[in-house]
């Protein structure tokens, strides 16, 4: 097996535990700010989800014994061991599919949480609208969509979205914006923490994003962010 072919079954099984919140939150944070920056990996998550959610979809919602979720944590984390190398965990997907089979019984068996907070919607677009993207913050998932509706990037350069955080000093980058119209963007929770009365803008950029880590060309659009 080549160290390409390690990483992506690092990946995978990094992935479906990120699906079930299963990691820590060290490695939770990690796997969050890995997704802004790779298409490829949010693509692995993405099928995780619609995996787990197929397994869900015929299973009736009851109210839930009160020893049910003790004893799915019994079955789950009881015999738990010191962290393991990364390589190690594509081994053990079967039995995460086996856990995941016990947590989404659990999870299908509550009753609908509440959203974590506001829904967030902005319309960043250039004085002309010669560039127009919408965005929408999804709470529940800790993502921002957007939707390019109109304009793009320059021959040989990349458009990067940032934040700008009510009273900061300087912007937040959320990523390069891929060729495709539509994006999904997973942000982090301290990122998610300075969007109230925030502003989205999006750079002209060299390919590959700002190499300084603020905008380095044109701002070519904003908007502010608002509540639904």
């Amino acid at each position: 097996m080549t160290a390409t072919d390690e990483r992506r079954d690092d990946d995978i099984a990094l992935a479906g535990e990120y699906a079930l919140h299963l990691l820590d939150a060290d490695e939770r944070r990690a796997f969050e700010e890995r997704l802004a920056r790779e298409p490829d990996l949010r693509a692995l998550l993405g099928e995780w989800e619609e995996h787990f959610a197929g397994l869900s979809a015929e299973i009736a919602s009851v109210a839930p014994p009160r020893h049910l979720k003790p004893a799915i944590e019994q079955r789950l984390f009881a015999a738990a061991k010191p962290a393991r190398p990364r390589r190690s965990r594509i081994w053990l997907l079967g039995g995460l599919l086996t856990a995941a089979v016990l947590v989404l019984a659990f999870v299908a068996l509550l009753p609908p949480s509440r959203p974590a907070g506001p829904a967030y919607v902005a319309e960043v677009a250039a004085e002309d609208r010669s560039l127009v993207v919408a965005a929408r913050f999804d709470p529940v998932r800790g993502t921002l969509a957007v939707d390019r509706l109109a304009g793009g990037a320059a021959e040989n350069r990349v458009l990067e979205l940032w934040l700008i955080a009510e009273g900061a000093a300087a912007p937040v980058s959320l990523g390069v914006l891929p060729a495709d119209p539509q994006a999904e963007i997973a942000l982090a929770g301290e990122i998610i923490g300075l969007m109230a009365g925030g502003t989205l803008a999006i750079s002209d950029e060299p390919p590959g994003g700002s190499p300084t880590g603020q905008p380095t060309g044109a701002v070519l659009a904003v908007g502010a962010l608002s509540t639904l």
